[in-house]
């Protein structure tokens, strides 16, 4: 099967060859479901592979499919989900049938795949959509709990397919909501109440039932819930109480841990309080159309696995090199169906162990910074950008004083609302000439605005529960400063006394006993002690937390310096910034919140990698296209002999594979990784009595790769 299904990629797809092919392996394919429960498994996970390639290899032959019911649930889960990748106009009705008496059965998750099954089919067959819902409006009825819960669920994704086509069974649905306590199902029920406010009369009064219990609602039922608030208001702005809105806006800016809650409601809060017809356009404006197929395996890695068929790969739908650990990936792929000659010259003797000709193997490159960002993320483009330089506003120079906007919409914030973020901040000004778009220090981050003299307000939020504190520094942080040859750069000023009132703090980045510190002069140039010392990293690029929190001696005295260090890990959450070595630093003192932000240098983030050898570095160079590889000119400014180089260079987690001499010159094969996984590869070419240094460098992940140039020329200026 494995050979069949890979040149079957050579041969014309229209040919009669290929259709009659296709009838020859369904049967031997159709007979091992006959087999034990173990081996049914195996040849299941397998034959998902195929149809995802080839659906017409077994178009017909859906009956061998349909559940026993004495399988076991790994083998009824599995036939499921190969019964909807076969679905089609033809037999939708056969499908349908045999789903709707799955969903009446015993196992609650075997029920739950079934009745969202019924809902991929009718995302899948546009022809059969209005029978799928007419299904799930029967298993409504039956009033079985987790049936009801998960039919909701699947009908949100269907009006998502099917906008404005089935309002009808909205009060059908809303006649449950008193059994729905699963959070999804939840969400789901108030994203439809949301979403066709307008024609659901007493969709206010739904909406407060809901908010009555906000606090105790799982995240996902919280952010729903003040989008569908907003979606209502701004519906039917004249219809909707707007205590109801005021409510719910000061619960999450006010009253809530959740970041992304949080910031949601600022997002939300301005946009109503600035321009009520830019906030339609936001939140109501039209969606996408979901994926017929949401969760078909990516087609390289499909491809790959089909490669693998009758092997381990093939059951964990994984490529070997995911769970197998060794020096070399073999990465398998089915040849181009236009054809062509895939093989490669071999390498000349004597040549340079990256030259030769080199095969360029392009394939999707894995996101690996901000992977677990929320889609909320894209809403922030709307407040303007992050501060990039080395200094950022602090929470008293932030300035919102919008001038009214006639819409239909009324500005909610210039009364009740006006208090959230204290007086100070003039909300909806209308004595106010001045037009200001609102900007937030920290849009991305958790960060409040507020007065930090107020007790029990936003800026609580913000460290209360970190637990920060002053202390004693010069080992109460627990961190011991030794002696280290690791290169670091002089300290710089990033906070300046004129906008830390009084506070002037400057600090650099170093690598001490193989861990990332953070390194600060605290400096009070004002006429009061300062105290209360306490530091917050926003999200960046590289997931950089403090390890611990800040211990400052306190009080800090007038004209007094204290220095500090503070221990950072990467296990922190990501969002990817620009510049990518930008961090966003919130301190808190007695005086209030101080803002900045400054740059981490990226050869902190390097830790030793070596584990490659010559081989693996050659494999690994030539799978990198050229695209990615950049070529500059270094400066050895000190003179260094090749191996003080290579010692100075390993120092900094510069790790070298292989040295050798080529045309008289010599050759530095080095490896560097990043603690985010990224791994980058360097080519140094010397010639003896020249301190200029022929230097390349690849990586999979450009973004990485100038940083990395800078970081040598930095390490190598360095005495």
């Amino acid at each position: 099967m494995q050979v069949l299904m890979k040149f079957l990629e050579l041969i014309d797809q229209h040919s009669e060859f290929v259709q009659n092919l296709h009838r020859k392996l369904a049967p031997p394919l159709v007979t091992l479901l006959s087999a034990e429960p173990e081996i049914q498994y195996v040849a299941l996970r397998n034959i998902n592979l195929i149809v995802q390639k080839r659906p017409d290899i077994l178009k017909n032959e859906m009956k061998v499919f349909f559940v026993k019911y004495n399988d076991p649930i790994y083998v009824k889960l599995e036939k499921l989900d190969i019964m909807i990748r076969l679905t089609n106009a033809t037999n939708i009705a056969q499908v349908l049938a045999e789903l709707k008496e799955y969903a009446t059965e015993v196992d609650v998750d075997f029920v739950r795949k079934s009745v969202r099954a019924i809902g991929r089919c009718a995302i899948k067959v546009e022809q059969s959509a209005e029978r799928c819902v007419s299904t799930l409006i029967d298993l409504i009825q039956t009033k079985v709990n987790y049936v009801v819960q998960e039919a909701i669920v699947v009908i949100k994704d269907i009006f998502r397919k099917y906008p404005n086509k089935y309002e009808s069974i909205i009060a059908t649905l809303c006649e449950n909501l008193d059994s729905l306590d699963e959070p999804e199902a939840r969400a789901s029920m108030i994203w439809i109440i949301g979403e066709y406010a307008e024609r659901i009369d007493n969709a206010d009064e739904l909406l407060e039932g809901f908010l009555d219990g906000f606090k105790d609602e799982n995240s996902q039922v919280q952010l729903q819930l003040l989008t569908a608030i907003v979606k209502l208001f701004l519906k039917k702005p004249t219809e909707t109480p707007q205590e109801l809105v005021t409510r719910v806006l000061t619960l999450v800016t006010q009253e809530t841990d959740n970041p992304d809650l949080r910031d949601r409601g600022y997002i939300y809060w301005r946009l109503l309080s600035t321009d009520p017809k830019a906030a339609k356009e936001v939140v109501l404006a039209e969606k996408p159309l979901i994926s017929e197929e949401t969760d078909l395996l990516e087609p390289t890695l499909l491809n790959e696995l089909i490669c693998h068929i009758g092997t381990l790969a093939s059951v964990y739908h994984k490529p070997p090199n995911a769970f197998v650990e060794g020096r070399h990936a073999l990465k398998k792929n089915l040849p181009l169906r236009s054809g062509g000659d895939a093989g490669e010259d071999d390498e000349a003797a004597g040549e340079d162990i990256l030259g030769g000709n080199q095969q360029q193997q392009q394939q999707q490159q894995p996101v690996v910074i901000g992977a677990n960002v929320g889609s909320l993320i894209d809403d922030f483009d709307i407040l303007g950008p992050m501060p990039t330089t080395t200094t950022a506003p602090s929470a008293t120079t932030v300035g919102i004083t919008p001038a009214r906007t006639p819409s239909a919409v009324p500005n909610l914030l210039d009364d009740e609302l006006s208090s959230i973020l204290g007086p100070d901040m003039n909300i909806g000004g209308a004595h106010t000439p001045q037009t200001q778009v609102p900007t937030m220090p920290a849009t991305t981050t958790s960060l409040p605005m507020t007065q930090p003299t107020k007790s029990g307000n936003l800026l609580d939020d913000l460290f209360g529960d970190l637990n920060l504190g002053g202390g004693s520094i010069g080992g109460g942080a627990g961190f011991a400063h030794s002696a280290t040859n690791t290169f670091a750069l002089p300290k710089e000023a990033w906070l300046s006394a004129q906008k830390g009132k009084g506070l002037e703090i400057s600090g650099t980045f170093a690598r001490r006993n193989n861990q990332i510190v953070m390194e600060m002069d605290f400096s009070n140039k004002s006429l009061q002690p300062m105290s209360d010392f306490a530091l917050q990293l926003n999200r960046n690029s590289f997931g950089l937390i403090p390890a611990q929190p800040l211990q400052v001696t306190g009080p800090l005295f007038p004209n007094q310096t204290v220095s500090a260090q503070l221990v950072l890990t990467t296990n922190g959450p990501t969002l990817k910034m620009d510049p990518l070595t930008n961090l966003q630093v919130a301190v808190k003192n007695n005086v209030e919140v101080f803002y900045f932000a400054c740059v981490v240098p990226i050869h902190v983030y390097f830790i030793l990698d070596t584990e490659m050898d010559k081989m693996a570095f050659v494999q690994a160079w030539q799978d990198i296209p050229e695209s990615n590889e950049i070529k500059q000119q270094l400066q050895n400014v000190n003179g260094l002999s090749i191996d003080d180089l290579q010692n100075k260079l390993r120092l900094n987690n510069i790790h070298t594979v292989t040295r050798t001499i080529i045309e008289q010159k010599e050759m530095l094969y080095q490896t560097i990784k990043l603690t985010n996984g990224i791994s980058v590869l360097v080519e140094l070419k010397i010639t003896p009595g020249n301190r200029t240094i022929a230097f390349s460098l690849k990586t999979k992940i450009p973004d990485v790769a100038n940083l990395v140039v800078q970081a040598y020329e930095l390490i190598l200026s360095s005495n």
